[in-house]
């Protein structure tokens, strides 16, 4: 059960609460239908996104609206290689879309969906006169726009710690100080169903470094794969020697990724970039930009007046 969406609102699930709504009926997102509405005048929901990606064969996308305190699923939808989305109109009971004051968006799998939202919250926003603008940052969804977002990474190879001529081979997102290895990212923390994720995008396109969920911690795979055989500090990074991978002219990238994951590729949400790793040294920290603003999510949900 999801109790994600704010400190106020308890996220039943959405077939168990219907009969305490009434009659009437709306998709629970399985292929169901549960009872709700007390008369049987509509509304046409109007959805409409700048940014969203195809999520593949085994997710969908599924739209909400808060009612009474309860979750009301508005039905499903897919999104094509050109970011259109598939349906973008909905048709729900009357008094529903009358007492909905929230949307959100979530990532559900297309198989075996739970009635209930999944953890994966990608937007929400407040109806406002019958109409929602829908961003990250609301606190129903991710809670941050990233727009804060800063830090960098060095060039080293810790698990061959007797060479010195293949810095170029190893990427981590940290720093070293007097103290020793320290964090380099300044991240926001985000809540569940959200992890960060390293990647260096080459000529062979994305290769992962691993999944973490702060920037203080050891990421998902250590040291990678393709690690030498010495140690590593508990940060996000990789060494690339087994094969050798040399990073310099690569693209730097930490994403935002949905948790489980839906691609083995990068998700929309890229909040910081380094387009051209440079040969700056071993160890020397290497700033990346704030990409926040240019691979963002936005939205819009309205209901439509009656023709």
């Amino acid at each position: 059960m999801n109790s994600r969406i704010s400190d106020h609102i308890v996220l039943f699930s959405t077939c168990a609460i219907m009969g305490a709504i009434a009659v009437g009926s709306v998709s629970c997102g399985d292929g169901s239908e549960s009872t709700i509405g007390s008369d049987t005048a509509t509304r046409t929901l109007a959805l409409a996104f700048e940014g969203l990606e195809a999520l593949g064969d085994d997710y969908v996308y599924e739209g909400w609206v808060l009612v009474d305190g309860a979750p009301v699923s508005t039905g499903v939808f897919e999104v094509d290689e050109n970011g259109v989305s598939t349906p973008n109109e909905f048709v729900l009971p009357a008094d529903i879309a009358d007492a909905a004051n929230l949307f959100v968006l979530t990532i559900e799998p297309a198989v075996g969906d739970d009635p209930a939202p999944s953890h994966v919250h990608v937007l929400g926003g407040a109806f406002q006169d019958g109409a929602a603008d829908l961003t990250l940052d609301h606190e129903a969804a991710l809670g941050t726009d990233f727009m804060d977002a800063a830090g960098g990474f060095i060039l080293k190879t810790p698990t061959t710690h007797d060479l010195d001529d293949d810095d170029s081979n190893g990427i981590w997102w940290l720093q070293i100080t007097d103290d020793g290895p320290a964090p380099s990212l300044v991240l926001p923390a985000l809540p569940e169903g959200w992890v960060y994720e390293g990647w260096v995008v080459g000529d062979d396109g994305p290769i992962s470094t691993g999944r973490f969920g702060a920037a203080d911690e050891e990421d998902s795979d250590g040291a990678g794969m393709t690690a030498g055989p010495d140690g590593f500090p508990m940060f996000a990074g990789q060494d690339f020697i087994v094969p050798p991978k040399d990073l310099i002219g690569h693209t730097a990238v930490i994403s935002v990724e949905p948790e489980p994951d839906n691609s083995p590729a990068p998700f929309t949400l890229k909040p910081l970039v380094t387009p051209s790793i440079m040969d700056a040294g071993g160890g020397v920290l290497q700033t990346m930009e704030n990409h926040a603003m240019n691979h963002t999510i936005t939205g819009s949900a309205w209901f439509k007046a009656s023709e």
